[in-house]
């Protein structure tokens, strides 16, 4: 199920740098995201429509600048591609339901997992526990 609405629709109810990464697959700068140093606990949940995305549990301090998570939520919830941007292959984290640009997967995450899904703060909308 798609959560699909027009660019004017995102435009008006999102930040111009929301809408530019969420929508254009842009990048906040690292260190100035409102959920890079956020301690509370809760559910991340993508800022474009809703869809929850990643617990404060899996949160962690990758100290690379963007909010971090060892896992998602539900693999349902994330899509990940291939992003060959910039002169790298990595992989793209989506929201399955609106499409929304998350951030990036890397594999050198905390185990259990090993994972660092490397998240825009601008993209996350979050509801305390």
């Amino acid at each position: 199920m798609t959560n699909i609405k027009n660019s004017e629709e995102y435009r008006k109810n999102l930040t111009p740098l929301a809408y530019q990464v969420t929508r254009h697959g842009a990048t906040e700068p690292p260190f100035s995201g409102e959920f890079y140093n956020h301690k509370s606990s809760g559910l991340y949940l993508c800022i474009c429509c809703g869809t929850k995305l990643f617990s404060s549990v899996d949160k962690y301090d990758s100290g690379t600048g963007w909010p971090s998570f060892k896992d998602t939520l539900s693999k349902q919830n994330i899509k990940e591609t291939e992003d060959l941007s910039h002169n790298m292959v990595r992989t793209e984290v989506k929201c399955a339901s609106c499409d929304a640009h998350l951030g990036h997967l890397f594999n050198d995450g905390p185990l259990p997992t090993s994972k660092r899904y490397c998240i825009n703060s601008v993209s996350l909308a979050f509801k305390e526990f």
